[in-house]
């Protein structure tokens, strides 16, 4: 291609030999003595402007000029190198890489639809510009960088090119304006069809896919002329984000969403009529099956995301990287093998699909990422549900009664009454929640409560913290997605709000790391292709060999924020081991018990039986399981025990994580400690000695953060107001056909309990917020 325009060794030199004549004018001798007094104003206001001027035109060619590459090597192609991810072990997993035989095609052969799409989502005024956007362009990065705070957003097609072609993939002011300085220089070179087709021949589009023609080739398995209107436009909205767009990726859905946004802009500029774009929208893409040479395809794929985040398409598919990550893959395979065995049993409950995720909560390592039953299968394997947003039913609920811990609401031995209860907030209507077993379990403490999942205590205990205080704390926690408390209610508590399986993981490591967050890793070691450590994972916990005998990782070395005390943690992790405290719902011999291992472990079940999880975890090891549709259907009813599907899986996960391993109890901090209570109303025994046999009441032992041991002793026998035709309590504010009468009763935060009282037709409970 013809040039038109000076070469970048000519503008150095003119840039130079100005800076040389600045220097020459102001540097020359004077004669030797002091400067005539008249001039020594002028002098001051002549030095004023220069220094920053030479300073200006200095810092500009060093950060700007000094390397600044030359527009004629675009079409010039470096010969790409294979990046490798490997587990921990260095057993590969996945090798990424673009074939040198890349195949160039002419801008005649592409189809006029597939133009246009391009020009429509990533440059609709590219034939009216001069390589850079004066007013959409510009004004659209300055919002991005002084509003967002981001370095991206206003790029033409022109600047795609130089970017991709010639430039690093950092977002930097620096970079972006080489940008804008080479765009307009590059127009001057070649026409607007030439840098099109440029374009279209040398931008990513995923994998090993570069350029247009072997992006038509690598999803729809035909040649780009042969690509018709809807698969024109899915390609069309590739490069913004390949990895993220990609229908072969982690998220195929938003490979579909893209292709829509593309359609409706084709629309708007005028390419396609609406008509023309439903109809594309609507047709089903019959893409390529994707090579199975892959170990590990979600949790891949997963790295890939984070290394294209941080350094670039074009490095990560054509560096010759060498990616160390967390990923033990002999756990990977078997925990693979356990969610494809167990969710082909499951399909007479019309559960479609499972996932799980094994991490080191001490390192925050990601030792085992299993997305969905099979990565190849055709309903949307490859999408992966550990970073799916989806209800948790109860197994949030132990954030919710953290919060009540650490704030000292309640203690574990506090009494809830698990009766009919209506809660009332104003302009809304009442909420009245039921459990899952349809009954109502009477006084009941925060252990058992939490224990057996019983859903009217936990929605009191949010009433308690508030759902301001249960977003924040979660969120503290590693919960991303709660946001807007006016978005959420009381049933919050009970799996009201989305979230994703690596944050739960995230937000239960937090108790097995006695209150401290870890985030979660991934990755290892990032090496270039000459052996260059570009990032390398370290943590005084870290230990190579998972499959060796781990004994209790040291708490003081955790690294991460602290987000509740030890004190609160251990209460949390020792209610969710104790097996007696969740009997009444689970039975004792569940699969929830792990045989030789103490483990604590929660299930969540939502109410339309769409999600169901068992998240449970040791001080080494957590494992997190789902089973539920991609399509969020319903599943059998039968799920709601809330033992039956994803808790199969993730005791055969944690059984084989825990081979070998040796049993860990919580370690108890020196802030708990334990006394005798009162097994109903989890107070003091009325007879204080402690050598008496009869305390006056039935006890039990509980743990307490000292200071919350409670010191009312238990008294039952109280005179109450009732309603002699039902002889149960009156109800507030009635005036007629009632009298006092002494009875048994409890009281909680919200109401009371009649013990020797009739409860048959009782009216609930109203609490008002």
């Amino acid at each position: 291609m013809a040039t038109k325009s000076p070469s970048i060794s000519h503008l150095k030199t003119h840039f130079h030999s100005f800076l040389n004549k600045i220097s020459a004018k102001s540097l020359a001798q004077r004669p030797i003595g002091r400067w005539p007094r008249s001039a020594s104003g002028g002098k001051r206001k002549y030095l004023f402007w220069l220094i920053p001027i030479i300073f200006i035109f200095f810092t500009t060619y060093f950060f700007i000029f000094k390397d600044l590459p030359s527009p004629t090597k675009l079409g010039k192609y470096e010969i790409p190198q294979t990046t490798k991810i490997v587990d921990r072990s260095g057993k590969l997993l996945y090798e990424i890489y673009a074939s040198e035989n890349r195949t160039l095609v002419k801008l005649k052969d592409i189809p006029q639809h597939l133009r246009q799409a391009t020009i429509s989502i990533e440059d609709k005024n590219f034939y009216q510009h001069k390589g850079v956007n004066p007013i959409g362009g510009i004004l659209r990065a300055a919002s991005q960088i002084v509003l967002k705070r981001q370095l991206q957003g206003g790029s033409t097609i022109t600047q795609q090119l130089i970017k991709s072609a010639l430039l690093t993939p950092e977002r930097t002011i620096t970079r972006k304006i080489k940008e804008m300085i080479l765009a307009p220089w590059a127009e001057l070179i070649y026409d607007k069809d030439q840098i099109l087709e440029m374009y279209l021949n040398q931008v990513p589009y995923g994998g090993t896919a570069w350029g247009i023609e072997a992006a038509a080739e690598t999803y729809f398995d035909k040649s780009v002329k042969k690509l018709n209107l809807a698969e024109s436009a899915l390609l069309a909205g590739l490069p913004a984000a390949p990895t993220l767009y990609s229908p072969f990726g982690a998220h195929p859905e938003y490979a579909k969403r893209r292709q829509k946004e593309v359609l409706a802009r084709m629309v708007e500029d005028g390419y396609i009529t609406k008509k023309e774009a439903e109809k594309a929208a609507k047709e089903e893409l019959k893409f390529r099956q994707p090579a199975t040479n892959i170990k590990a395809p979600h949790f891949v794929m997963y790295v890939k995301q984070l290394l294209v985040d941080k350094y670039g398409q074009r490095a990560v598919e054509q560096g010759g990287l060498k990616v160390t990550t967390t990923l033990d893959l002999p756990l990977q395979e078997e925990a693979q093998k356990i969610v494809s065995e167990e969710i082909k049993d499951l399909k007479s409950l019309q559960v479609g699909n499972g996932a799980a995720v094994v991490i080191r909560p001490p390192t925050g390592e990601i030792l085992t990422m299993v997305g969905s039953k099979d990565y190849f299968a055709s309903d949307s394997g490859n999408f992966n549900v550990t970073t799916a947003l989806r209800q948790p039913g109860s197994s949030i609920k132990p954030l919710n009664y953290a919060i009540g811990l650490e704030t000292k609401k309640i203690t574990a031995a506090t009494m809830f009454l698990d009766v009919p209860t209506c809660f009332l907030s104003p302009g809304q209507k009442a909420y009245c929640p039921v459990n899952y077993d349809r009954q109502f379990h009477g006084p009941v403490q925060a252990r058992f409560a939490l224990g057996n999942s019983f859903n009217i205590p936990a929605v009191k205990m949010l009433a308690l913290n508030s759902v301001t205080g249960m977003i924040a704390s979660s969120s503290a926690m590693g919960i991303s997605s709660f946001k807007d408390p006016s978005r959420y209610g009381l049933s919050l508590t009970l799996g009201g709000g989305e979230v994703t399986l690596l944050d739960m993981a995230k937000a239960f490591g937090v108790f097995a790391n006695t209150g401290i967050k870890k985030d979660l890793v991934a990755v290892l070691k990032v090496e270039d292709k000459n052996g260059k450590i570009l990032e390398e994972y370290k943590d005084p916990n870290f230990i190579r060999g998972i499959r060796n005998k781990l004994n209790f990782p040291s708490s003081i070395l955790i690294s991460g924020s602290r987000v509740l005390s030890a004190e609160t943690s251990f209460l949390i992790s020792h209610i969710l081991l104790d097996n007696n405290a969740r009997s009444t719902a689970f039975g004792s011999s569940s699969f929830l018990n792990i045989r030789g291992h103490t483990v604590s472990v929660k299930t969540g079940t939502t109410d339309d039986k769409r999600d169901n999880l068992t998240i449970g975890f040791t001080p080494n090891f957590l494992v997190a399981t789902w089973v539920g549709n991609n399509d969020n259907t319903p599943m059998n009813p039968y799920l709601s025990s809330g033992i039956t599907g994803a808790a199969p899986i993730w005791n055969q996960i944690m059984t084989y994580t825990l081979k070998n391993q040796p049993d860990l109890w919580p370690k108890q901090p020196s802030g708990i400690v334990g006394a005798q209570i009162c097994s109903l109303s989890g107070k003091m025994p009325p007879n204080s000695d402690p050598n008496a046999p009869d305390k006056g009441c039935p006890t039990r032992y509980e743990y307490f953060i000292k200071g919350t041991i409670p010191t009312e002793g238990e008294s039952l026998r109280h005179s109450i107001t009732i309603d002699k035709t039902t002889h149960q309590p009156a109800l507030p504010n009635q005036a007629e056909n009632i009298e006092n009468q002494d009875h048994d009763v409890l009281r909680d935060m919200f109401g009371l309990y009649c013990l020797d009282c009739p409860h048959e037709g009782e009216k609930p409970t109203t609490v008002r917020l």
